[in-house]
C-alpha cells in the first residue's frame, strides 16, 4: 500500500510551470521537510561513469559537426533504467545526482572543443596537462560564479523562464515507474543511429554528405554561380535538429542561406579578379576563382564571427539588472544578513557564500599560478592582466549563459568566447605579449572562460531540475566539482586521441568554432590586421536582427557554421513539426513529440559513441573504409540520399504511439 501511495504522488504539482499567485508556494515532489537518499556510492559511481562515456561521445560529435549535444536526457533515462533493473526503491534523489554529475560532460566538452583544437591548428605546443588544467579550472570557476545566481534564476523567476531542456529532463526523471518503457525506444534508436553513423565513419559505404554537385547542373552552378547545396546525412545531426526544433533551426538555416546563397555569390560577382588578402597574406587566389567553400572560409564566415560577438554584448546589456541584483544578494549574505543555514529549507540550502568567495579567490590564484608558471614564462605583468581579464569576463558572461539556457535552452558560448579572444589578444599585445606565446596564452585564457560559461549554463539546468523535484542544491553543487575534474581529464585525452587519429587541419574534423578562434587570433597576434570591416558588418546584422525581435545568436551561428551542418538541423526540426501536427488529438501529438525526443537522444548518443569507437579503431591502425575512392563517385551521394530518407522514415514511424 505504501508503495502504491509513493507511486501516486510522483508527479509534478500543477503549478510547476506557471507563475505563482500571491501567497502561493511551490512544493516539490520530495518534501523540503524530509530527507531523502541522494548522494550515495551508487549515484556517485554511476554519475562518474556517465561523465566519462558522454564526455568522450560529446567531444567526438562536437569536433565533427561543431555542435555539442545535451546529455542530460539520455543520462536521466539510463539512470532510471539502472534503478528499475536493480529494483532500487525511492531512487529519484539518486537519479538526479547521477544526472547532475553526468551532465558535466557536455559542459566541459563545449569549453574544450570550441577553443583547444585551435592550439593544434596554429602549430602551438600544448600537452595533456595544459588542456586538462584549463578545462578543469574553467569548469570550477563557472560553478562558483553561478551559485550566487541560483536563487534568482531557479526560485525567484519561477514560471517566468521556460527552461526547455530542464523541463524535458525533469519529465523523464518523474516518469520513474515508466523508465523501462521509455528506455526501449532510446536504446533502439541508439543502436540504429550508432550503427548508421558507424558504417559511414568506419566503412564509408555511403557518403557523409549529399551535395548539389552529384548532378551535372549542380556542378556547373557551383563553379559558375558559386551556389551549392550540402547536407550532412548523419543520424546524430538529424537528432540534434529534432531537439532544437523547427523555429530555431529555421533561424540558424536562414543565417546559412544568407551567407552561402547571397554573400558568397555576391562576392564572386563584385570581386571576380581581386585577391582580398589585406589581413591574410596566405590568400593568393582571386575571389572569382575560388570555390564557394573557400570564399566562405576566407571571407564570409568572418561576418558570422562579428555577429556572434555582438550577440554576446547584447546579452550582457539585457542581463545587467540580473548581475547587479545577484551581487547585492551575495554581499548581504556575506555580511551575515541572511538566516542561519539550519533555518533555511533543505531544498534552498546552497554552499555557504563565504566558501564560494574563498573558493573563487583560490581558483583565481591557481589560474594565476598556471598562467605565470606554465604559459607566461614567469612574467608578472602578463599573468596579472590575464587573470583579471578571465575573472571579469567570466563573471559578466555567466548571467548571459544562464539566461540563454533558461529561455531557449541554448548557450551562446561560441560568441562570448570569440569576444574574449579578441579582447585578450588586443590587451595582451598592448602589454607586450605577441607571436606564438601570445596566441597560446590567449587561447588558454579563452579555454578557461569558455568552459566557465558552458558550465554555468549547464549547471543552471541541473539546479532547476533539482528545484522542481526537491533535491538539496548544496549536494548538487558540491559533487559537481568532482564531475568537472573527471570530465576535463576525459576531454583532454579524447582530444589528443582525435588529433593523432584525424588531425585538426583537414576536413575529417570540422571543429568550426576552433577554426573561427584560430582565424581571429592568428592575425591579431602576428602583427597582421584583422577583417574588422567584415566583423562590423556582422555586428550590424546582429543589431538589426535584435531590433526585429529575431534571435541574433541563432542567425549568427548559421552564418559561420558550414551549411552542410545547418540544413540537417532544419530537416530534424521539420520532422519534429511533422510528428507533432499529424493528429487532431493534442495529447497524441504531444506523446509523439515526446517519444521523438527519446529517439533523437538515442540517435545523438548512439552516433556520437560509435564515432568514438570508430576513431579508436583508426587510432589502432584498423582501417576498413572505402571512402577515399568511393566518395569521389557521385553515386556514393545517391546511396547516401537513399539511406537518409530511410532513416527519416524510420524516425517518423518510430514516433507512433499506441492508442
Amino acid at each position: 500500500m505504501d508503495n502504491e501511495k509513493e507511486k501516486e504522488v510522483v508527479r509534478l504539482p500543477e503549478n510547476a510551470f506557471r507563475e505563482l499567485k500571491d501567497g502561493e508556494t511551490y512544493e516539490p515532489i520530495m518534501s523540503p521537510g524530509k530527507t531523502y537518499r541522494e548522494v550515495t556510492p551508487w549515484s556517485v559511481t554511476w554519475g562518474l561513469i556517465m561523465v566519462v562515456l558522454f564526455s568522450a561521445a560529446a567531444a567526438y560529435l562536437g569536433l565533427k559537426v561543431g555542435q555539442v549535444f545535451e546529455a542530460a536526457i539520455p543520462i536521466a533515462i539510463i539512470a532510471i533504467g539502472l534503478s528499475t533493473a536493480t529494483h532500487r526503491k525511492n531512487a529519484l534523489g539518486e537519479n538526479v545526482i547521477i544526472q547532475s554529475i553526468g551532465a558535466c560532460s557536455g559542459a566541459v566538452v563545449a569549453g574544450g572543443i570550441f577553443v583547444m583544437p585551435a592550439i593544434y591548428m596554429l602549430d602551438l605546443q600544448a600537452d595533456f596537462l595544459k588542456i586538462f588544467i584549463a578545462a578543469a579550472l574553467g569548469g570550477i570557476l563557472g560553478i562558483l560564479f553561478l551559485i550566487p545566481f541560483r536563487k534568482y534564476f531557479v526560485k525567484d523567476m519561477h514560471g517566468k523562464y521556460p527552461f526547455p531542456e530542464a523541463t524535458a529532463t525533469t519529465q523523464v526523471l518523474v516518469s520513474g515507474g515508466e523508465g523501462s518503457s521509455q528506455a526501449k525506444p532510446l536504446l533502439a534508436a541508439g543502436l540504429i543511429g550508432g550503427l548508421y553513423d558507424f558504417i559511414v565513419a568506419t566503412f564509408g559505404w555511403w557518403n557523409e554528405n549529399v551535395t548539389s554537385r552529384m548532378v551535372g547542373f549542380g556542378e556547373v552552378l557551383a563553379d559558375k554561380a558559386k551556389l551549392v547545396v550540402k547536407v550532412n546525412t548523419g543520424a546524430a545531426v538529424l537528432g540534434l535538429g529534432y531537439i532544437i526544433g523547427l523555429k530555431y533551426a529555421a533561424i540558424i538555416c536562414a543565417g546559412s542561406v544568407f551567407v552561402w546563397w547571397i554573400v558568397v555569390p555576391l562576392m564572386a560577382v563584385i570581386f571576380p579578379d581581386t585577391v582580398l588578402n589585406q589581413w591574410e597574406p596566405s590568400i593568393t587566389t582571386a575571389v572569382g576563382d575560388m570555390s564557394p567553400e573557400d570564399i566562405f572560409t576566407s571571407y564570409a564566415r568572418s561576418m558570422g564571427i562579428g555577429a556572434i560577438a555582438m550577440a554576446g554584448i547584447i546579452g550582457i546589456v539585457k542581463s545587467w539588472g540580473i548581475i547587479k541584483s545577484a551581487v547585492s544578494l551575495a554581499a548581504r549574505e556575506m555580511k551575515g544578513k541572511s538566516p542561519d543555514s539550519a533555518e533555511v529549507q533543505r531544498t534552498q540550502r546552497d554552499i555557504s557564500f563565504k566558501v564560494i568567495a574563498i573558493g573563487s579567490v583560490l581558483t583565481l590564484l591557481v589560474i594565476y599560478a598556471f598562467f605565470f608558471l606554465g604559459v607566461m614564462n614567469f612574467n608578472l605583468l602578463h599573468a596579472t592582466v590575464a587573470v583579471l581579464l578571465v575573472a571579469v569576463i567570466a563573471f559578466l558572461f555567466t548571467t548571459v549563459a544562464a539566461n540563454a539556457i533558461a529561455i531557449v535552452g541554448s548557450n551562446p558560448v561560441s560568441g562570448m568566447t570569440l569576444m574574449t579572444l579578441i579582447l585578450a589578444s588586443v590587451v595582451m599585445v598592448a602589454v607586450g605579449l605577441k607571436g606564438d606565446a601570445g596566441m597560446l596564452a590567449a587561447l588558454l585564457m579563452g579555454g578557461v572562460v569558455c568552459t566557465a560559461l558552458s558550465m554555468a549554463g549547464s549547471f543552471v539546468t541541473d539546479l532547476k531540475i533539482g528545484y522542481w523535484l526537491g533535491t538539496t542544491p548544496k549536494k548538487q553543487e558540491g559533487w559537481k566539482f568532482l564531475g568537472t575534474v573527471v570530465s576535463a581529464a576525459t576531454v583532454a585525452g579524447v582530444m589528443m586521441l582525435l588529433n593523432e587519429t584525424y588531425g585538426f587541419k583537414g576536413d575529417a574534423l570540422a571543429a568550426p568554432q576552433a577554426h573561427a578562434m584560430a582565424a581571429v587570433i592568428s592575425p591579431l597576434m602576428s602583427g597582421q590586421g584583422a577583417p574588422w570591416l567584415l566583423y562590423a558588418i556582422g555586428a550590424v546584422i546582429a543589431l538589426v536582427l535584435d531590433r526585429c525581435k529575431v534571435s541574433a545568436l541563432a542567425f549568427a551561428l548559421g552564418m559561420f557554421i558550414p551549411i552542410q551542418l545547418n540544413l540537417p538541423l532544419l530537416i530534424g526540426g521539420a520532422v519534429n513539426w511533422f510528428v507533432g501536427s499529424r493528429s487532431k488529438d493534442a495529447e497524441e501529438n504531444k506523446a509523439r513529440v515526446d517519444k521523438g525526443t527519446l529517439i533523437a537522444s538515442g540517435f545523438i548518443a548512439g552516433g556520437a559513441l560509435m564515432g568514438v569507437v570508430s576513431a579508436l579503431m583508426k587510432f589502432g591502425g584498423i582501417e576498413c573504409s572505402v571512402a577515399d575512392t568511393w566518395w569521389q563517385n557521385p553515386q556514393s551521394e545517391a546511396v547516401s540520399l537513399l539511406a537518409y530518407v530511410m532513416l527519416i522514415a524510420f524516425f517518423v514511424k518510430a514516433t507512433r504511439v499506441k492508442k
